[in-house]
């Protein structure tokens, strides 16, 4: 039942009950349903093209150095080779809640293609153009790289974060959004940089060729991957704590206070490495603590939200839509990965996409909840959030049902006095459909 309803009211899946068309992601996103928004397509497209554009200036410097296409074939590989593995890692902490997929794509896009591009011709102009010719070629080369790329990358790749944050303020929910759209920036990010790292090594032979390629892919490709999502989770901590607060000036401060401290680390990174062996040493002690205190910050957040799954969730079992044994599972990943297991094995892939549905959706009921009570919600908006999430948690219920053979003899492994997706659990739970209340 929502919060305010008689207890006579139907559950809030009755409008599609009637055929309505319903679209399970578009509701996760707080979304319209409907095609794929216009401007998505264009600015996927748009992010491709650049980072096309940035790789062909890549390939040119290949062709300029005489070199011809083989070290760009050869680099291209070399910079793609461990990014599925970190998408992989960063999509593995964002269980609890996932961002929608559309919104973490369009962000590596940017980071690949538009934040890439930005960067390779602003850094480029200024070099050639006025630290060079102003200090000489290696302070100039110095100074370019310890003061003026750090500002520029991290703007560039930071305006992505705080776009969300004007046109998706809904979707960042806590520290963790923000650090998984910086990571997925920056992963983006790298990968075009990298192959600028590799051709340049490849065709410098007076300063090591194949020697200096090798070390510069351990150095950047094995190494030290997660250096530029370091950098950025700075400013997407900014932009999440401004996310979890009401329009203010604080949040402003909090958005700018994040982004000098990446500008300040990326800053330090370049400045120190610059100084061979011993400033590599004293970088890495200080990214690998920082890297320590980002993990941190994502463990005590996914506490956080697992406090907000307890807490709030208990008031809906009223719905029918939850029990005190799903609010259980709920707020372990190891349960909820364990329910998914349960409901592939009875009742197939379709069955376990029902269970991520309905365990996403209670998720994001929470983070709604909590959000109303910060006041960063109103009313109205909740009570329309609310309204779409007890839906999309009745048709995954219902659409589980449909697909378990033995739905109405089924027994929840994690359920010992029943759960909203078994039969039994659904009939003892008033407010239900069936309108069975317990006694």
């Amino acid at each position: 039942m929502l919060p305010g309803m008689p207890e006579s009211s139907q559950p809030p899946a009755a409008s599609h009950a009637a055929g309505e068309p319903f679209d399970p992601a578009a509701v996760l996103a707080g979304q319209a349903p409907g095609r794929t928004p216009v401007a998505f397509i264009v600015g996927i497209a748009t992010t491709a093209a650049c980072a096309i554009v940035a790789l062909g200036i890549d390939a040119v410097q290949s062709f300029a150095a005489g070199e011809g296409p083989l070290p760009f074939a050869i680099a291209l590989p070399l910079a793609l080779l461990p990014v599925p593995l970190l998408v992989s890692v960063v999509l593995w902490m964002d269980r609890l809640e996932p961002e929608p997929r559309a919104n973490l794509a369009f962000a590596f896009g940017w980071g690949a293609g538009i934040a890439a591009l930005a960067a390779l011709i602003i850094n480029t102009a200024s070099l050639e153009y006025v630290t060079m010719p102003a200090l000489g070629a290696s302070t100039g080369e110095y100074v370019g790289a310890t003061f003026g790329a750090p500002v520029v990358e991290e703007t560039m790749k930071g305006l992505v974060i705080i776009g969300l944050l004007w046109r998706r303020r809904d979707e960042i929910d806590g520290p963790t959004d923000g650090v998984i759209y910086a990571a997925m920036v920056g992963l983006g990010f790298a990968m075009i940089e990298n192959v600028g790292y590799y051709i340049n090594a490849l065709v410098s032979p007076e300063r090591g060729g194949i020697a200096l390629l090798g070390y510069t892919f351990v150095l950047r490709g094995l190494v030290s991957p997660l250096l530029h999502p370091i950098f950025t989770s700075m400013t997407g901590l900014g932009v999440a704590y401004a996310a979890s607060r009401r329009r203010s000036p604080g949040g402003v401060l909090a958005v700018l206070a994040g982004w000098l401290a990446a500008v300040i680390l990326h800053g330090t990174w370049n400045g120190l490495s610059l100084f061979g062996t011993a400033g590599l040493v004293v970088a890495y002690l200080i990214m690998s603590c920082v890297l320590l205190g980002l993990i941190w910050i994502l463990v005590a957040d996914r506490r956080r939200v697992i406090g907000l799954i307890r807490r709030y969730l208990p008031g809906y079992a009223r719905t029918g839509l939850v029990t005190a044994d799903d609010v259980a599972m709920l707020a372990s990943l190891r349960a909820r990965g364990q329910a998914r297991t349960w409901a592939r094995a009875a009742g197939g892939l379709p069955a376990a996409a029902a269970m991520a549905d309905y365990q996403l959706a209670a998720t994001e009921l929470a983070l709604a909840r909590a959000k109303s009570d910060r006041g960063v919600l109103g009313p109205a908006a909740l009570a329309a959030r609310e309204r779409s999430l007890l839906t999309l948690m009745h048709v995954a219920r219902r659409s589980f049902a449909r697909r378990v053979p033995d739905f109405g003899t089924a027994s929840a492994p994690w359920a010992r006095t029943g759960s909203a997706l078994t039969a039994w659990g659904a009939r003892q739970a008033p407010g239900s459909p069936s309108g069975a209340r317990r006694d």
